[in-house]
């Protein structure tokens, strides 16, 4: 299972690359990965609904923290595994027809689309609390790209950040319960905890948390307002997102924890009534709707609270019917969606006002139409007809666990399945019903190929209608984990006349009877309130308060922000250092050799003479001391590795400070000493005076064993490298080293982002409109690429630097090589390489770098962290586990046999980002201000 997951990001990494190279048709390529899944899965789910036998597997990560990657295959999760495989492979095949050729778009969207079957699938195969967490908010961010595919589109932009709050704010709701759950329970398994089912107040609120979660996941009441704006993302991401796969993610936690928490105080009258009301409101607001798109995403809200109620009820019989309509529902509605899509693409428009003649014209779009329509409305022989019959045999005998509301439980549902009817036919009679007063609509024959996957969709649909008999004891492996009810379930044709079978003909004569007033209708569906209208109040009115904040708070003043920031620390650790200070034995050893008392004198001279300085670059001169004796303290505490580190992140830092004060006074202010002064001075001195005692304190409140004798020996065996420090960060913690890594490049890409206004990343500036490119013209390499006046080279400088550049670098490649072995590694490495880079745009200037590094800075940060966490992935395709590294011995002709750790690869991508986040500093703070001055002096001139 981890190996599916591995295949979706791999896919999803190379997904640019096939889209560049094949164009649309790449799309056929990446189905084959969730089409390779389902056809794995598919035996396995066939076997675990047969026997009831969940399939395990489990991928140690913080075993501790009880933060693994724990995967299940439950009769439940079986299900909807098979649906996000199939529909994904459906979806991503049809995409190869919906897009137009030479879409300049659809390389990033086929990556994250592939991504998110990836995350989805991850999700509904989690047992692991955290492990779903992660894969819930993958889903949440991914989505919202996927919604956001055009970002020009003001309605796109707001529809992205609609879902991504709202849904983030479930999230995080949803992980404090489950983090209560486990807690209570004693695992992080979500399987344990239902087996366990905890009771009492902390569990009760904590599953009306995950219930939030759920809710708000899946477009319920009040927070149901985000999905019908969900539509302005292109129409296969609302077949698969919003049909057969992200909006099931509520309605399967809320399935998969069902027969634990059923009978906690408020679970049922939540779900029963907040999925009643959201099936009636959503049936309601579809009524009035003419975009077909639209139509089906009111009318998805109206399903997806039918879903909910009913895999909440927690009985046997809606358990079985919950599920056997989740299957239901991804079959019709992915169908509805994807020809919308083909009549959209075929016609130029999804106005069922004006769609006319297109049953003569698109017959097989009609048929797959009718069929899906017809699921919907719970018609026979479709599956929608069996699911709706076990779920309306269900809520006949919801009493026993109901009680009194149980009949308007069933009323609702009732009202809502009318409703159902009436816009399904609405949709269908739109679509392919006769002329509206308007001539037959101008069509484009769609292909073969574009029908096929909604035909296939909708005759799978009109199958389930007829192998209830088949599909019976499968679904009902779920529903076995609830007590027996007042009859066993089953999905049949016909069960004789009974109560369920009338309900099901009033809701269908009833719903014709509201679609031939739908005019009438449409007046009344006005009065339903609009949630997205609060939500956008409470949006307005949190921006006003943060605007009130901030500008009260935060007044531009650096050394107040930083003042505020030591002041608290001192105040608060502070004083529980003082409190403690009397408790600690303390056994300072102030030095073990002269050279150490040196450099300590060293530094602190450097550091006063650093606030004493009032020239800037004497200032930072001095601070560069501290951190140069630093590293000279490492090379006496014998840690080679992190001296190197430090001179190098030193060296970085010091010749940046130099780029940023050229834009600054070369003095510090010369206001008198007054009292503001004197505060500032007694924060630093208090400050610290408190972080000596942290550190005195800290040190001699060990009470655990040194772990660093019997560290080092394991580390070797395991991590098959002699430097401790490197094998640390790339095997045994490379989970954190991934982590910051990511951080970096976020951090590189925002500071870059609010630097470069007029220029992007690359060497070359923004150019306004019609202005043509700069011509390029090879040179010779001792010849300037500089525009500056010939007074400002030095001729020396700039050929000694272009003979020394490859050098560097080739010492750099060894470095980050070495690492393993010796001191070194990638971030080492990728900091020489930086700082030659940073040695030839001081002697040539920001024309003699771009001729160094001529690449955009955001795609070398971006390489690296993909290289990093593609080195993760790859194990797992070999039955590995994440990011474990293993020992190659290649021999090489005439020279040996080379030693390799594959770890190097995770250290490739260190080293490529570290040369990335050198680029964006020099870009930014080197040539953006170059750029600045020179159009200064230019102007002035």
């Amino acid at each position: 299972m981890t190996t599916l997951l591995a295949l979706h990001f791999l896919a999803a990494g190379v997904a640019p690359g096939a889209v560049r190279l094949l164009d649309r048709r790449a799309f056929w390529l990446l189905a084959l990965v969730p089409a390779g899944s389902f056809a794995w899965l598919l035996p396995r789910v066939d076997d675990v609904t047969t026997t009831g036998d969940p399939i395990r597997v489990g991928v140690p990560w913080v075993s501790t923290m009880g933060l693994d990657l724990d995967l299940v295959i439950t009769p439940l999760s079986g299900v909807l595994a098979l649906l996000v495989t199939g529909v994904g492979a459906i979806v991503l095949a049809y995409c190869g027809w919906y897009f137009r050729a030479g879409d300049t778009e659809i390389w990033r969207f086929s990556a994250v689309l592939v991504a998110f079957a990836g995350s989805m699938l991850g999700l509904v195969l989690s047992d692991n609390v955290f492990g779903l967490y992660i894969f819930w908010e993958l889903t949440t961010v991914l989505s919202y790209v996927l919604i956001g595919h055009n970002p020009e589109r003001a309605a796109n932009r707001r529809a992205a950040t609609n879902a991504l709050l709202v849904t983030t704010f479930g999230g995080l709701a949803m992980l404090g319960g489950l983090a209560v759950l486990a807690h209570e329970a004693g695992t992080a398994s979500i399987t344990g905890i239902v087996d366990a089912a905890p009771r009492g107040t902390a569990v009760t609120v904590a599953v009306l948390l995950v219930l939030l979660g759920a809710l708000t996941k899946s477009a319920l009441l009040p927070f149901h307002f985000w999905l019908p704006g969900a539509m302005a993302a292109p129409t296969p991401v609302s077949a698969y997102l919003h049909a057969a796969a992200m909006v099931k993610a509520g309605i399967f936690l809320v399935a998969f924890l069902a027969p634990g928490f059923s009978d906690v105080p408020g679970w049922r009258p939540v779900l029963l009534v907040v999925g009643v009301a959201t099936m009636i409101v959503g049936g309601l607001t579809a009524l009035r709707q003419i975009d077909a798109k639209l139509l089906l995403a009111h009318g998805t809200i109206s399903q997806l609270g039918f879903l909910t109620a009913m895999v909440g009820a927690g009985t046997r019989e809606a358990a079985f019917a919950g599920l056997a309509l989740v299957l239901g529902h991804a079959l019709f509605k992915s169908t509805l969606f994807l020809i919308v899509g083909v009549v959209d693409r075929s016609t130029g428009t999804r106005d069922i006002t004006v769609l006319s003649g297109l049953h003569r014209s698109m017959p097989w779009a009609m048929v797959a139409t009718v069929l899906a329509g017809a699921s919907m409305a719970g018609i026979p022989p479709l599956l929608g007809f069996t699911a709706k019959e076990a779920a309306l045999a269900a809520l006949v005998d919801l009493g026993d666990v109901a009680g009194a509301g149980a009949p308007f439980v069933t009323a609702g549902v009732v009202l809502g399945s009318i409703l159902t009817v009436a816009y399904t036919t609405r949709l269908v009679w739109g679509l392919f019903g006769p002329s509206h007063g308007h001539g037959p609509t101008a069509v484009t024959a769609p292909s073969a190929g574009f029908l096929a996957g909604p035909l296939l969709l909708a005759s799978l649909g009109l199958a389930g209608g007829f192998v209830g008999h088949w599909l019976t004891p499968r679904l009902a492996t779920h529903a076995a984990s609830f007590p027996e009810g007042a009859h066993e379930p089953e999905l049949t044709l016909w069960h004789g006349i009974n109560l369920p079978l009338i309900l099901s003909l009033v809701c269908i004569l009833g719903g014709l009877a509201l679609f031939a007033l739908t005019r009438r209708t449409g007046d009344l569906v006005r009065r339903v309130p609009e949630a997205e209208r609060g939500f956008n109040a409470v949006l307005r009115a949190v921006d006003r308060v943060s605007v009130e904040v901030t500008g009260r708070t935060q007044r531009g003043s650096l050394p107040f922000y930083l003042g505020v920031v030591m002041v608290v620390l001192v105040a608060a650790p502070g004083t529980a250092l003082l409190m403690s200070w009397g408790s600690v034995d303390l056994d300072v050893t102030v030095a073990e050799n002269p050279l150490q008392v040196v450099t300590a004198a060293l530094i602190v001279v450097a550091a006063v003479l650093t606030v004493r300085s009032r020239r800037r670059l004497r200032a930072v001169l001095m601070l560069g001391v501290t951190g140069y004796g630093t590293a000279l303290l490492f090379v006496v505490h014998g840690a080679p590795d992190l001296a190197l580190t430090q001179v190098l992140v030193e060296t970085f830092l010091l010749v940046t400070f130099v780029l940023v004060l050229r834009k600054l006074p070369p003095l510090f202010s010369d206001r008198p000493f007054n009292s503001i002064r004197w505060i500032r001075v007694s924060i630093g001195v208090l400050t610290g005076v408190a972080v000596a005692g942290f550190a005195a304190v800290s040190s001699a409140s060990r009470v655990a064993e040194p772990t660093g004798p019997e560290f080092a020996g394991p580390a070797v065996d395991f991590g098959h490298g002699k430097n401790i420090v490197n094998v640390t960060l790339v095997d045994i913690r490379a989970w954190d080293t991934l982590g910051e890594l990511s951080v970096l490049v976020v951090a590189a890409t925002g500071v870059a982002s609010l630097i470069f206004l007029l220029t992007d990343r690359s060497m070359q500036p923004g150019r306004a409109a019609g202005e043509n490119p700069p011509t390029r013209r090879v040179r010779a390499w001792t010849k300037t690429r500089r525009r500056q006046a010939e007074d400002d080279r030095s001729v020396v400088l700039e050929i000694v630097t272009r003979l020394l550049f490859h050098s560097i670098l080739i010492v750099s490649i060894y470095v980050m090589l070495a690492g393993h072995n010796l001191p070194g590694g990638g971030f080492a490495g990728g900091l020489i390489a930086g700082l030659a880079l940073m040695v030839r745009y001081l002697a040539g200037g920001r024309e003699e770098l771009d001729a160094a590094a001529p690449v955009d800075a955001g795609a070398v940060l971006g390489l690296g962290l993909a290289v990093a966490a593609l080195s993760g992935l790859l194990p797992t395709l070999l039955g590995g586990g994440v990011l474990q590294s293993a020992v190659v011995d290649i021999p090489i002709p005439l020279l040996g046999e080379l030693h390799l750790v594959t770890s190097v690869f995770f250290d490739i991508g260190v080293y490529l980002v570290v040369i990335g986040l050198a680029l964006d500093v020099m870009r930014s703070l080197g040539g953006g201000i170059d750029r600045h001055a020179q159009q200064q002096e230019e102007a002035t001139a």
